[in-house]
């Protein structure tokens, strides 16, 4: 196996990459077929080395091809293999064909597949479909991937060849049922699928083999994202004579009644991430117990927009959002910021109000979550959910900057492309990350980062903080759990 590149590509760009290895350096398609089986087996060795009866459900096309390659193998390993097949034999073409009779060798003849049958493998390896689907699973194929979730369920390891059958390889989308796999060994690109959406609920491990393909295919053919995090991502040591001044000034506008804390925890975060003053303008109640409870916030109880303007006047950055609710006072508060021309970053409720006067700004970051980025486009979560990739470049094609679309595998897409970060962990889904991750970008503006850069790495400094903090657990992680780790990241580094 080989390091998982930072590179994400389209099933339809990695059909390319397959087609140049082919045509244009001379690998036949039957040796890519067989060094992906021999992959693959690698993987199921080093993952489950103590198992000996190997169940694999081959497909009708070249995902099928590598399951026969791979249970040639591991019948000429002397463990006891059995292959069902699903579909039509008589559809199988080329490099699949040829792989399936090879089992002729091993003395392995495929039998038609029975969901009763598998009850006695140990490892069940997933060549069903491949990263060709389009529509709705059904049939003998959910047949097939309902049998292997129950034996999966039941503690039976499963191996996905290249990509969990069911999963969209664009989207990340399940497309009415996929396989849940404990590893996805893929091939030639890493699919953009695997990363965000459904994706790391289906895949578990990831590992990635190019198959020894040339560089040279991959030369022309820009990716479709990046996968964060990545080298070199970081900000730079401070010098030893530095002073707050530096390293800017950024006001958090939220905070409406009974909705403090969320104001708090994006200044929190603010000022966690190396900001060199955070002030917090909300409501008057909120001001003096905020400010007790961290006196390193400035805050300032504020009625009216007329009263934030000596605080704009002051401020290099803005965040508003937290807590801001969408009453006259937040949105008059929204209003001023967005007038004062500063950089902003805008979530929870300031994109709410944004949805329903839409603009256009070129600087900006705007990180909904999910039900959010519905109410931007128009539509439902279950849309956007259904095709996040679409969704986060719709909206930054309708409001401009830099659009964030979190949950699993968080898109980050700005003029120069997409990145999708694959840090984090469920024990995030809980209140107050997103203030977080408001308050984390506005400080690496205010340090000088450009909104793509500070989208970018803000989004993977919370996520690995998110990580870090869940070593004691996911279930009950706070967000302000994150503070600790979140100042030593931001102080070493990110990791690629």
């Amino acid at each position: 196996m080989t390091p998982l590149p930072h590179d994400l590509y389209l099933a339809e760009q990695v059909r390319e990459l397959d087609r140049r290895a082919i045509q244009a350096h001379g690998l036949p398609g039957s040796e890519l077929m067989e060094r992906a089986g021999q992959a693959a087996f690698a993987a199921l060795r080093r993952r489950w080395p103590r198992a000996w009866h190997i169940g694999v459900l081959c497909g009708v096309g070249n995902n099928g091809g590598d399951g026969f390659v791979l249970a040639r193998l591991a019948r000429e390993a002397e463990l006891t293999v059995r292959v069902w097949q699903v579909g039509d034999a008589g559809r199988i073409q080329g490099a699949a064909l040829a792989a399936r009779a090879r089992l002729a060798e091993v003395d392995l003849a495929p039998r038609p597949f029975a969901a009763g049958d598998l009850d006695q493998a140990e490892v069940l390896v997933d060549g069903l479909l491949g990263t060709g689907l389009g529509g709705t699973v059904d049939g003998v194929w959910r047949a097939a991937i309902e049998a292997i979730n129950r034996r999966g369920a039941q503690g039976r390891g499963v191996l996905a060849l290249d990509i969990p059958s069911g999963l969209h390889a664009d989207r990340g989308a399940v497309l009415g049922g996929a396989v849940r796999a404990d590893c996805t060994t893929t091939f030639i690109g890493l699919k953009l699928g695997l990363f965000t959406g459904q994706g790391p609920d289906c895949c578990g491990e990831v590992l990635f083999d190019d198959l020894g393909v040339p560089a040279a295919v991959y030369q022309g053919l820009p990716p479709a994202a990046a996968r964060l995090p990545s080298p070199g991502m970081g900000l730079p040591p401070r010098r030893p004579s530095a002073h707050k001044g530096e390293f800017g000034h950024v006001l958090v506008l939220g905070g409406d009644h009974g909705m403090a804390g969320a104001a708090r925890l994006a200044g929190e975060a603010a000022l966690r991430s190396g900001a060199g003053l955070v002030s917090l303008a909300t409501r008057p109640a909120h001001a003096a117990v905020t400010s007790a409870a961290r006196p390193e916030l400035m805050c300032h109880g504020v009625d009216t927009a007329e009263e934030l303007r000596p605080l704009l006047a002051r401020a290099d950055v803005l965040a508003i959002g937290p807590g801001l609710g969408r009453q006259t006072w937040g949105a008059a508060l929204l209003g001023a910021g967005l007038d004062s021309g500063l950089p902003v970053v805008l979530d929870a409720d300031a994109l709410n109000l944004l949805a329903v006067a839409p603009e256009v700004r070129p600087g900006w970051v705007l990180t909904p979550h999910p039900g959010e980025a519905a109410r931007l486009l128009g539509t439902d979560t279950a849309t956007v959910q259904a095709d996040r990739p679409a969704a986060a470049r719709a909206i930054q094609a309708r409001y401009g900057g830099v659009a964030v679309l979190k949950g699993a595998g968080t898109l980050i897409v700005d003029e120069q492309g997409m990145a999708v970060c694959t840090a984090g962990n469920p024990g995030m889904a809980s209140g107050g990350m997103g203030d977080l991750l408001t308050g984390v970008i506005a400080a690496l503006l205010a340090q000088g980062l450009s909104s793509g850069a500070a989208a970018r790495l803000g989004v993977c400094l919370h996520a690995q903080a998110g990580d870090r903090a869940a070593e004691a657990g996911q279930r009950g992680l706070l967000a302000s759990d994150l503070l600790p780790p979140l100042r030593a990241l931001v102080n070493g580094g990110v990791a690629g």
